[in-house]
This record gives structure tokens, C-alpha cells and sequence, in this order.
């Protein structure tokens, strides 16, 4: 699992890409994001999508030196579900 830097003033995209040697010809029909820790001024959800097989969620502030983690459930057509996360550690840059 990777450690990705955001500064608390950039929104920026972060991505799981399940086409990646999972997908297999199946379709992502349900993608939802979540935060951890949920905290007064912490990292928040701003968008999520879907796109050519890659749950993308945008993601706003946060506060410095504090580590969040991003995880992202699918539930594909086929009914398989899985989970996967992103450790996001904000600092100021």
C-alpha cells in the first residue's frame, strides 16, 4: 500500500483501478468511498466516479500531519463485492 502526500488546501483525484488483472469482462455497477478517521476539518469526500473500469474519488482538506484512509467498495454486475484503500497523509507544502 502507498503513502500519497496532499497539501489541506488541494483537492485532488486519487483512483483504484479494477481493470487492473480483476475485472476479468466484468463491469463495476455500485462504487462508494469513505474516509477514516471522519473528523471535524479532516480529509472530506468532495466527488466520486466511475470510469473505464477505475472507481476515482476527489478528495478536499484535511489537517496537517494527520494520516487518512481511503477506502473504496465496488459491487461488480457479476455480484462479487470487494475493498480496497489509500493511505493519504496530508502536510503542508
Amino acid at each position: 500500500m502507498s503513502l500519497l502526500l496532499k497539501d489541506p488546501a488541494a483537492i485532488l483525484d486519487y483512483a483504484v483501478d479494477w481493470a487492473a488483472d480483476y475485472l476479468d469482462g466484468d463491469r463495476i455497477a455500485q462504487s462508494s468511498w469513505s474516509v477514516e478517521p471522519a473528523e471535524e476539518g479532516g480529509a472530506e469526500i468532495v466527488a466520486n466516479l466511475v470510469e473505464s473500469g477505475a472507481a476515482i474519488v476527489k478528495v478536499g482538506g484535511g489537517i496537517p500531519g494527520h494520516i487518512y484512509r481511503l477506502s473504496n467498495q465496488v459491487l461488480l454486475e457479476s455480484g462479487r463485492e470487494d475493498r480496497r484503500s489509500v493511505v493519504l497523509r496530508v502536510e503542508q507544502r
